[in-house]
């Protein structure tokens, strides 16, 4: 029996860039109804459906401050196998590759203390974007960018809506030890993906966030060559790429700037 065709990659020929105004057009419609009663056949949603079928896209929406999920559109079944009624937050976590765990669970902690700053007003709406490997239905794995859109709204009740578009960036050939990071106020980063916009974030090696994680423990670079099986001398060697990556000229403004981005 012949084995079937493999689905071709996924390249950014074949994306269909579009305006990012329409999912501020999706929240305008549906705010008012606290996310309810979205169905396919909603003119905003005629639209909104084939551009993310066309880019591999899924939406999320969530009450961020109850943590419960309001909406997932039906592209979750193909993306990563989950029924959009049934999507919760262990149905996503379950679909994110283990290597990913630990800076996902950050990731999850980072909104939760977004969600603090913008109940008590510090900021009218923030936004972090990053990437993680999600399951598929054929138990492969793809690489997925998360854009995740937070506000502040009494309408219709008092809470933080989180507002979340991933995108299927396989297509995206990223450096070894880098990945997409962004957090903060700037919203004209929620845009459709582009190189530019994918090439921002830390390039620090695994072995370099191991270090930065261990200073940030109080250790010293004795205990951690110790800890870690290294010499003394390449410790101090790693501590010094970093700064050198990062431009600070001291190693806990690194730790200080990654905690505050919710990566250590």
């Amino acid at each position: 029996m012949p084995k079937p065709t493999p689905a071709p990659e996924p390249n950014a020929g074949s994306l269909k860039p579009y305006d990012y105004g329409v999912y501020h057009d999706f929240v305008e419609s549906y705010l008012p109804s606290g996310f309810q009663g979205i169905i396919d056949e909603d003119p905003i949603m005629r639209k909104l459906n084939p551009l993310m079928d066309a880019n591999d896209q899924m939406l999320i929406i969530m009450d961020l401050t109850q943590v419960k999920f309001l909406y997932t559109s039906r592209q979750s079944a193909k993306m990563v196998g989950v029924d959009p009624a049934a999507n919760n937050a262990l149905e996503m976590f379950k679909r994110v590759h283990p290597e990913d765990h630990e800076r996902f669970g950050m990731g999850r902690s980072k909104l939760i203390s977004l969600d603090k700053d913008l109940i008590v007003g510090y900021a009218k709406s923030a936004l972090v974007s990053t990437e993680f490997r999600m399951q598929r239905p054929d138990e492969q794995y793809s690489n997925h960018l998360f854009q995740c859109y937070m506000f502040y709204s009494t309408i219709p009740y008092k809470a933080v809506f989180y507002m979340q578009v991933n995108t299927n960036i396989d297509w995206f050939k990223k450096k070894k030890d880098s990945f997409h990071y962004y957090v903060g106020n700037d919203i004209s980063q929620f845009r459709f993906p582009d190189l530019e916009l994918l090439e921002k974030g830390h390039h620090l090696t695994t072995r370099e966030m191991e270090i930065l994680k261990l200073i940030s423990n109080g250790l010293n670079s004795s205990q951690i060559a110790t800890q870690l099986f290294l010499s003394l001398h390449t410790v101090n060697t790693h501590r010094s790429n970093i700064l050198k990556k990062t431009g600070k000229s001291h190693i806990w403004d690194v730790v200080y700037e990654l905690k505050e981005e919710g990566l250590l």
